[in-house]
């Protein structure tokens, strides 16, 4: 039985999404704005372009080492305080940016703090207490939801970001970003509680718990799978826009095939979380990931064009963040809400493992190629792949995580 009950009875369902919703967006909304400050920032202190993208991967290596911890505290701890220290966290190195002088203190600032931060504050964590408080038949859809706001996050953060730079420079944008990011702590009082032991369930311990889990064959088909899921994501968002002015379009188009990809994400991750509460999340899972694969590989075939740059870029946007819902709910039904945070931290991990070499593997290949074809290819075939290891999960839960020995 779930300890938040009592929270419950004390806020409102639709404020607890409401409150988690809006934290999931200026979280992930202001990392979606980073990009905006590439030229400012290495200009400005005479960076190289490396130097500056090694902080950004660096950060979401991070990000990804740090979720199992963020969501084993959550679970034990509670979210809302979770929340409210990453809220701290993510603000201070937000801050620390803004007077980062070289290479050193911006890894430490942009990639280190930040990235605890992101990760603390994550949209990871408030799904975890989306999942306790949450009816079982509405956990996709709300999943849903909460993954939607994070991509309106995205998609109003980048002009406000922009905004903030061309009226006071980068510095100072930097500084008013850290003080949005502070109304994380005051909304994470909406999100308070944290899950008890379920009669029968032994109070597992941090490894404990990933040991069980992780011996359940079809959480382990799920954490490879969502490896592919960080791939696609990071290597299209960090290299599409050169991508697209190699092929002779112009940065506008770049900026804006990236605004597409958010704007299209909204609608394809509601869509995901109704269609897992109605259909078997594994087959839309596998589905996902094939039409990605098909989708990368019309993009390629087809002359690159404004219109062809827009029309996969709407088409991806559908299938972005689609997988996260489904892989929450997922998770959520393998084991219960008890160690959710935890769990799909771990998952998390593997999509941010994915994500830090699709951001190196393009640059690396480009730079001994001249030529991004053989990361697109690659990403052809993981997504085939990933389709077919989605495809033998076993829709149920497990039935022997975290018993009590007899």
């Amino acid at each position: 039985m779930s300890s938040a009950a009592p929270s419950r009875l004390a806020i409102p369902l639709p404020v607890v999404i409401i409150a988690g919703c809006i934290i999931a967006a200026i979280g992930f909304g202001t990392r979606g704005a980073f990009g905006l400050f590439t030229l400012p920032v290495t200009e400005d202190l005479g960076l190289s372009r490396e130097q500056w993208g090694m902080a950004m991967a660096v950060q979401n290596l991070v990000w990804g080492i740090t979720q199992p911890f963020a969501g084993g505290l959550a679970d034990r701890y509670g979210s809302g305080r979770v929340l409210a220290l990453g809220g701290l966290i993510y603000a201070a190195g937000v801050l620390g940016m803004a007077f980062s002088p070289d290479t050193l203190s911006l890894t430490l600032t942009a990639g280190i703090i930040t990235g605890v931060g992101i990760a603390v504050a994550s949209f990871g964590v408030v799904m975890a207490a989306f999942g306790r408080v949450v009816p079982a038949d509405k956990r996709s859809f709300i999943f849903g939801v909460a993954t939607a706001a994070s991509s309106a996050g995205q998609f109003i953060f980048a002009p406000v970001g922009q905004g903030f730079i061309n009226a006071f420079g980068w510095q100072m944008a930097l500084v008013w970003l850290a003080l949005l990011l502070l109304l994380i702590i005051p909304l994470a009082g909406a999100l308070r509680g944290r899950a008890e032991s379920v009669p029968g369930q032994a109070d597992l311990k941090f490894m404990e718990a990933l040991s069980s889990a992780w011996g359940h064959g079809s959480y382990r088909l799920l954490v490879i799978g969502f490896f592919v899921c960080g791939f696609h994501l990071a290597f299209i968002n960090v290299h599409m826009p050169a991508y697209l002015v190699q092929c002779g379009l112009s940065p506008e188009v770049g900026s804006w095939t990236i605004a597409v990809i958010g704007l299209f994400n909204i609608v394809g991750s509601l869509m995901s979380g109704w269609l897992g509460s109605r259909l078997p999340k594994q087959m839309l899972l596998a589905s996902i990931y094939f039409l990605r694969a098909v989708t990368i590989a019309a993009f390629l075939i087809l002359p690159v064009s404004e219109v062809t740059a827009y029309a996969f870029a709407a088409a991806m946007g559908l299938l972005w963040l689609s997988t996260v819902p489904l892989t929450a709910g997922l998770v959520t039904l393998f084991f219960g809400p008890r160690y959710m945070g935890m769990l799909y931290g771990v998952a998390f991990f593997s999509h941010q493992l994915g994500s830090f070499i699709g951001i190196w593997l393009g640059g690396f290949v480009y730079d001994h190629t001249g030529s991004y074809s053989l990361v697109w290819y690659l990403g052809i075939l993981l997504g085939l792949a990933s389709a077919v290891i989605h495809m033998p999960i076993n829709e149920r839960s497990a039935p022997k995580f975290g018993l009590k020995p007899a």
